[in-house]
């Protein structure tokens, strides 16, 4: 067969194949959405996104089953991660303060018991070992590379108790310094997601490679700002606790839970709780955790609306951002936040941005807090 021959057979394949290709194009009705069913979204754009879900989906599941929330008998809670095949966990020394063995709740709901084997007096950091742990394979430590500005992460954690929760950001500035009695922190990085009580001691993942680059330590009283202690700074302090563990641990350290407490600075309270479960429920729809964000709201709401409802209704809104928010708390252990939300919405097969009003009604079910029920509504544009 002559070149022109194979040309033409080449170009008839091409159509062939091109004609299989359908799109298949998904147009809901936001404003009905918002009055009957689930009020945020996080939907699908196009192949090179859905890609790029996969992708941090991949590295969200992959470390979500190495890290474990930690809880001391005299009331502190944490987060850990497992950095050995020992069953060697790290964590936030300020986590197990004044503890010497602590409970361990897995991603695959046992609760372990585990020994703290070492506890920083100057970093803030520890380990705990947990021998039903060992053997498996850890995560990856990235100790050599240095963050820089810009960098996309991942912290995972147990905020508030909810545990492996997942929140994304970048890292936002480099060098930082804090002086939080007893412990002196230096090139911290500060990262755009927020760190919670509950978060302390979780891993901060290069959002990239999957590498675990540091620790969750603190955040700010106000404003959605962390701070993570690289781990490149504690390993050979780490590594030498799990090749020779303390034989007795300090007395002398202490800390003052007003000024640091568990990830975060000054007390948590309702209200502030209130507004992270709100917050909470709009990262998880965002990072495409439907099925998560759908366990965060109450009995009542649930028995009127279906999973396959709430998640087929959020596959036209690609991003919510929170634009204001606003907390009551009730006499009854309740609060009704408020939400100045702007969702981009798939109109046409263009994205556009359009600002709501979101009210929810929050409180405890079955010792959890959830969302009980939420309405919204459209705000007209001039």
């Amino acid at each position: 067969m002559n070149r022109n021959g194979w040309i033409c057979i080449i170009a008839s394949l091409l159509v062939l194949l091109g004609g299989t290709v359908g799109v298949v194009k998904i147009h809901n009705d936001v404003p009905n959405r918002l009055t009957n069913g689930p009020l945020l979204a996080q939907p699908t754009a196009d192949s090179n996104a859905a890609a790029t879900d996969k992708t941090l989906k991949d590295i969200i599941f992959a470390t979500q089953k190495l890290v474990v929330m930690i809880e001391t008998d005299n009331g502190l809670m944490g987060s850990g991660f497992l950095y050995n095949d020992q069953g060697d966990l790290i964590t936030n020394g300020h986590v197990v303060i004044g503890a010497h063995t602590v409970k361990v709740r897995t991603a695959d709901a046992r609760e372990l018991e585990g020994t703290v084997i070492g506890i920083g007096t100057d970093l803030d950091v520890a380990v705990v070992r947990v021998p039903e742990l060992s053997g498996m394979k850890p995560l990856a430590m990235e100790t050599e590379h240095v963050g820089e500005i810009g960098d996309e992460v991942i912290a995972i954690g147990s905020p508030l108790g909810y545990q492996n929760t997942v929140t994304t950001g970048i890292i936002s500035g480099v060098g930082r310094v804090l002086d939080i009695d007893p412990y002196s922190y230096k090139d911290m990085y500060q990262i755009s997601a927020p760190i919670a009580h509950g978060n302390s001691g979780g891993p901060l993942v290069d959002r990239e490679t999957g590498e675990v680059i540091g620790i969750n330590s603190a955040g700010a009283e106000q404003g959605a700002i962390g701070f993570s202690l690289p781990i490149g700074q504690v390993m050979s302090l780490v590594e030498g606790w799990s090749a020779s563990p303390m034989t007795e641990l300090p007395h002398n350290i202490a800390m003052d839970s007003d000024v640091f407490q568990e990830g975060s600075v000054g007390d948590v309270t309702f209200e502030d709780m209130a507004s992270y479960l709100v917050t909470h429920f709009y990262d998880s729809l965002n990072s495409g955790d439907y099925v998560y964000a759908y366990s965060l709201i109450g009995s009542t709401w649930i028995a009127s609306t279906s999973y396959e409802t709430f998640r087929e209704g959020y596959l036209g809104t690609r991003n919510i951002t929170i634009e204001d928010l606003n907390v009551e708390v009730q006499e009854d252990e309740r609060a009704v936040v408020t939400a100045y939300i702007t969702a981009q919405e798939r109109v046409d097969g263009a994205f556009v941005d359009t600002p709501y009003k979101v009210v929810y009604t929050v409180g405890y079910e079955n010792d959890q807090l959830k969302l009980l029920s939420g309405k919204g509504q459209r705000i007209a544009q001039k």
